[in-house]
């Protein structure tokens, strides 16, 4: 079937109209602000008649009737007035838009975290965290100038120029019509060129965000980088990423130049056939009145002509700033696979999608039926057919070769990963946390890193956990003990130390159903058997799964979940 030639440009208008009205309602919360930006822009608009009025009167009774100067006084008085209300109408309307920029600045960013976080831990180790990091900087950015200068144009164009017409025809219905013809000349070159722009717009932000997924990339990797010699090659890359920047935003300012140069000719152009049209009048060349306008009503035109194609100007201007909004749109679109709404319509899907069924309150914690899963970008299944429930209480030991799904099983427990056949369900309300066995550690104190969980958590509380994790084990031997400052991802600190940190965070969280995985490798026997103990204590009354390789964290568990890796096959065996 052969698709008709107009098809792309119908999607394309109908992709940039579901853009603008999501980026409309980026700017919900501030509405009131909104109008009120477009009501001062008109107000202002409207008054610059009486402004041009006073002028061209104040002209003609100087200049032409010699009035004297006690006859001018209370218009001279009113031009001020007017002049000091336009100016106050300017600011308020600078700060109203500036209001509803910072609101749609802050919903894109609320609304990109909310997504971000729905995606989960495994979508997001797939992403360069660079390329989403601009979608909260850069992106967000890039639709500032399009609430705080385009939209109040937008309303301003429709509104003072039909204004100004309507003034000019009282006095000379042929300046209005040279007015009225020449002015669709300016959003025709307008929307040629805003196709232009935004398509530059949307390849100058991708190329920035693809520079900074390559640069936080390279930061994260910098030692190995060093380690392997690479860094003058990743010095010649980044510079290679920055040149396809510079010359994407020279592409843009290129356009943005050239557009305003093609507008601002046809708008002078057009003022200037209205002062040609005045002038040609006043030498008698040409007339097409009964009687020739006065100094007065020539000025009052001449005046207004240039105020008639301002706003159009300015929505030329501001059109690059609609390009640039719709261009980021599109990138945080293509990044994230849809536009995100409002936090509480987005929170509906996630959860339909990943949620494990819910059963009543007296039933299991959790119960596995047929259950097969597959990682991310997998091409097989690593858990096959499995089913077992977990009672209240019940410590389970994952046991079972590297590979035979272990750690993509607790993920699953966990609500990260969704099970391609068969169901998890659990009962309702359970609180479930993981411990993997790279927790993600920031740049700070330890303290810092376990108040994650509980931001109010006491220091008693705090170091009970850190006690019950045997996390002071080896933070009271530090500098600072728990006050201690660690790098990023657990820089300083050895594979063990990190995964008892990241168990004492989620002790401290205090769920009902505890997925660890390996929490005991790395580890001594001495401090093995205390971790054990002491996690025994607090786990009473909780289930537990523990993914394990030590016969010791089997011992300690009282169900064995044997899990036995054969190519797609797995077979289990609960025992206990």
């Amino acid at each position: 079937m052969s698709i008709p030639p107009d098809a792309s440009i119908v999607e394309t208008t109908a992709l940039r109209r579901r853009r603008l009205h999501w980026l409309g309602g980026l700017a919900a919360a501030a509405r009131g602000r909104q109008r009120l930006a477009a009501i001062c822009i008109c107000l202002s608009g409207a008054l610059l008649i009486g402004q041009a009025a006073a002028i061209a009167w104040l002209i003609q009774a100087v200049l032409v009737d010699h009035r004297p100067l006690a006859d001018a006084t209370p218009v001279l008085l009113g031009l001020l007035a007017v002049l000091g209300i336009r100016t106050l109408l300017g600011s308020a309307t600078q700060a109203a838009a500036g209001d509803v920029a910072d609101a749609a600045r802050l919903a894109l960013r609320e609304r990109v975290y909310q997504r971000l976080l729905g995606r989960g831990p495994l979508w997001l180790r797939q992403q360069r965290t660079g390329e989403l990091g601009e979608l909260m900087l850069a992106h967000a950015d890039a639709i500032e100038n399009y609430y705080s200068g385009y939209q109040p144009v937008r309303i301003e164009v429709v509104v003072v120029p039909l204004l100004i017409a309507i003034a000019v025809a009282w006095t000379d219905w042929v300046i209005a019509l040279i007015l009225l013809f020449t002015a669709p000349l300016v959003p025709f070159f307008m929307m040629l060129v805003g196709w232009g722009a935004e398509a530059a717009g949307r390849a100058q932000l991708g190329e920035l965000a693809r520079m900074s997924g390559h640069f936080a990339d390279r930061i994260k990797g910098l030692g190995l980088l060093r380690l392997y010699g690479r860094g003058e090659a990743e010095l010649d890359g980044v510079a290679t990423a920055a040149e396809g920047v510079r010359e994407r935003t020279l592409k843009v300012l290129r356009i943005a130049f050239l557009s305003s140069t093609v507008l601002e000719f046809f708008a002078s152009v057009s003022v200037a056939m209205v002062a040609l049209y005045l002038g040609l009048s006043y030498l008698g060349l040409m007339s097409l009145h009964a009687q020739v306008p006065t100094l007065g009503v020539g000025m009052f035109c001449l005046l207004l002509a240039p105020e008639f194609y301002a706003p159009l100007r300015r929505l030329a201007a501001h059109y690059h700033d609609r390009a640039n909004a719709l261009a980021a749109a599109a990138e945080v679109e293509r990044l994230l696979g849809d536009l995100p709404e409002a936090p509480v319509a987005e929170d509906a899907s996630p959860a339909t999608a990943r949620a494990p069924e819910l059963l009543e309150q007296h039933a299991p914690p959790v119960i596995v039926r047929g259950v097969s899963l597959r990682p991310l970008g997998a091409h097989h299944d690593v858990v096959q057919q499995l089913s077992f429930q977990i009672e209240p209480g019940q410590r389970v030991a994952l046991v079972g070769p590297s590979g035979s799904g272990k750690s993509t099983l607790l993920e699953a427990l966990a609500g990260w990963l969704p099970p391609r056949e068969g169901s998890i369900v659990l009962r309702p309300g359970l609180d479930v946390g993981y411990a993997g066995q790279r927790p993600y550690l920031f740049h700070g104190t330890i303290a810092d890193n376990l108040r994650l969980a509980a931001p109010g958590a006491s220091d008693a509380h705090l170091r009970a956990v850190a006690e019950a994790a045997q996390v002071m084990r080896f933070a009271a031997v530090l500098p600072q003990g728990l006050d201690t400052v660690i790098g990023e991802r657990g820089f300083g600190l050895s594979g063990g130390e990190a995964r008892r940190i990241g168990l004492a965070r989620l002790l401290l969280r205090d769920p009902q159903l505890l997925l660890l995985d390996e929490p005991t490798a790395f580890l001594d026997p001495d401090t093995e058997a205390d971790l054990l103990r002491t996690l025994a204590a607090f786990a009473r009354g909780r289930s537990v799964v523990i993914a394990t390789h030590s016969e010791t964290a089997m011992r300690w568990a009282d169900t064995r979940l044997t899990l036995t890796a054969g190519g797609a096959r797995l077979a289990s065996e609960l025992t206990p």
